[in-house]
């Protein structure tokens, strides 16, 4: 019910798009008056106002239906505690959908369900109707108003400046309120761990500082099990093994695709390789723990080295085709994108293909090189899955790529896995690591930006 209304309001929108516009050009026909308008602006006019308010009270509608069906439901338990209502609510959908518990025949479990029957049938059929009313009436009352002194280009532009400034101030409130939660729980973990401790102890074993009550924690508990200098270590050299392969390979394909493959190869060669960015990071684990992990360790075994049946190497090499796409599309975009001048000049001077595109095209195109570097580096340091089933959980301070390697997104999903409790130092440690990595991936941006802007003045 809820997707037919939304459907049908959209309807409704496109059908007062046309005719509004009809409309207008009637009246401008008939009058013989001068629209303050272009036409397809009254279109949108009649279009916003029977979408848009339709569609606010429609996701209000959605957003307090849980709260209105449960209260209605548990309207004889108002003494019980929410987590009590919970599980009630929670046996009272069990019995409805079948599932036979041991009070599933209770009187009140039964009438409860015939309650929840009834006023999810009422809830959905009167938001039916409410939304298809409200979207109707303002269809007809828009299309009324249409005149030739509605000034609809100004409504519009109106609407759609706020549509844009409230995607905006979403888009800053969201960073605002990310940054914010996670310095909260951060300043509450340093209280318990020095942050020295934190940034270059050589142990990482948090499960030490969980117990079941806080105040029990003495500082035995949490001496030096939270030092992540092993999962920076194991971070960085990940990602680093990720680089290398992805950069050259990257960046030669996109050179290759820019300068010399004809159009039918680009045509082919190009999607085909952006592919590599749709496929699922789970996929590629399964890839790298079943093929690219044993080829690892039987081809150091047979050269006499010690390998690791999980390995950064094997990790890293898998991400590194993983991210591939993102040097090698947004590079040879940016190489296309240099000015043809650049290449007939150097040319003209007598350079050679391969003088001219280490000596013009790459320093031209150098920005936006780097930007796809950044990207690709942001998404090596993100990746969690890959880490997860190729490259191991032990945190190992390491330089080796033989070796087994964990990496601080994967110890934030270790750390918040089941039920936590949020008072803990354990917890709060994923918190830690979450703004350690948003002011590392912060630092590399600033330098980016930095080599972008002195490269960009240069060329322009």
């Amino acid at each position: 019910m809820n997707i037919l209304s939304l459907f049908i309001i959209l309807i409704i929108a496109f059908i007062g798009y046309f005719v509004g516009r009809s409309r207008a050009n009637s009246i401008r026909n008939l009058s013989g008056k001068r629209l303050t308008s272009i036409s397809h602006y009254y279109g949108y006019y009649v279009a916003i106002w029977s979408l848009v308010p339709a569609a606010i009270v429609f996701l209000l509608i959605l957003i307090f239906n849980d709260y209105f069906v449960t209260n209605y439901v548990l309207s004889g338990y108002e003494d019980l505690e929410n987590s009590s209502r919970d599980l009630i609510m929670a046996q009272i959908e069990n019995t409805r959908n079948g599932i036979q518990l041991a009070n599933s025949l209770d009187s009140n479990i039964i009438a409860a369900v015939k309650k929840l029957n009834y006023i999810e049938s009422q809830y959905r059929i009167s938001g039916f109707i409410v939304v298809l009313s409200i979207s109707a009436y303002l269809f007809v009352h828009a299309s009324i108003k249409i005149s030739p002194s509605l000034d609809s280009r100004k409504i519009v532009e109106r609407v759609f400046l706020i549509l844009f400034f409230s995607c905006s101030l979403i888009a800053i409130l969201t960073t605002v309120g990310i940054v914010i939660s996670l310095l909260f729980e951060t300043l509450k973990f340093f209280n318990s761990v020095p942050i020295l401790d934190f940034l270059f102890g050589l142990n990482w074993s948090p499960q030490r500082a969980f117990v079941s009550d806080v105040s029990e924690l003495v500082p035995e508990d949490i001496a030096g099990a939270f030092g992540a200098l092993p999962l920076f270590a194991g971070t960085f050299l990940i990602a680093f093994v990720a680089m290398c392969i992805a950069i050259p390979v990257g960046l030669l394909s996109a050179i290759y695709m820019a300068e010399y493959a004809s159009s039918n190869i680009r045509n082919i060669a190009k999607p085909l390789i952006e592919i590599l960015a749709g496929i699922p990071t789970v996929v590629y684990g399964f890839f790298a723990a079943l093929t690219v992990a044993p080829f690892v360790r039987n081809s150091g075994m047979s050269l006499g080295l010690e390998v690791s049946s999980e390995s950064a190497l094997a990790a890293g090499f898998v991400m590194g085709i993983m991210i591939i796409p993102f040097v090698s599309s947004l590079s040879d975009d940016v190489l296309n994108s240099v000015p043809r001048n650049l290449r007939e000049g150097s040319y003209a001077m007598g350079s050679t293909k391969s003088e001219t595109i280490i000596r013009v095209l790459l320093p031209a195109a150098l920005p936006g090189i780097i930007g796809s570097f950044l990207l690709a580096i942001s998404r090596a340091i993100g990746e969690t899955m890959i880490v997860v089933m190729a490259a191991g959980l032990a945190a190992k301070l390491t330089a080796n790529p033989l070796d087994a390697a964990t990496t601080i997104t994967t110890q934030i999903v270790v750390i918040l896995i089941g039920d936590q409790e949020f008072d803990s130092p354990k917890t709060q440690a994923a918190f830690a690591l979450g703004l350690t990595l948003f002011i590392v991936t912060l630092l590399l941006n600033y330098i980016a930006l930095r080599v972008v802007k002195k490269y960009s003045e240069r060329y322009e």
